[in-house]
């Protein structure tokens, strides 16, 4: 039976680590979503972390309240607020990482 070196076990345990944290951080950054309403209300866009619009509500009635050029606006201010606010939370996400200097044991 071969025994692993201590400094070589220290490494590997600390490379699991890394990859667990590496796992819950895509996990985490795969669950933000944003969700802000327009101007009026009437229109609620999905936006991921990475900005990407996955849904898209319109109260009932919502096309025939604005004129078109009513309606591209409520829908791009739903969508810019909602991508800013993915935005916060992804850094919100990110500000948790921890310093890739932790992971390392002083020589």
């Amino acid at each position: 039976m071969s025994s692993i070196h201590p400094d070589v076990q220290a490494a590997l345990d600390a490379a699991r680590d890394l990859r667990h944290r590496i796992a819950e951080l895509r996990e985490n950054i795969d669950n933000i979503r944003a969700r802000r309403p327009s101007p009026s209300g009437a229109i609620i866009p999905e936006v991921d972390a990475m900005g990407r619009l996955t849904g898209l509500y319109l109260a009932p009635g919502t096309t025939n309240r604005f004129t078109s050029q009513e309606l591209v606006t409520e829908i791009m201010a739903a969508i810019k607020e909602s991508t800013a606010d993915a935005a916060r939370q992804y850094r919100v996400v990110m500000d948790t990482v921890p310093d890739p200097a932790d992971f390392v044991e002083p020589q």
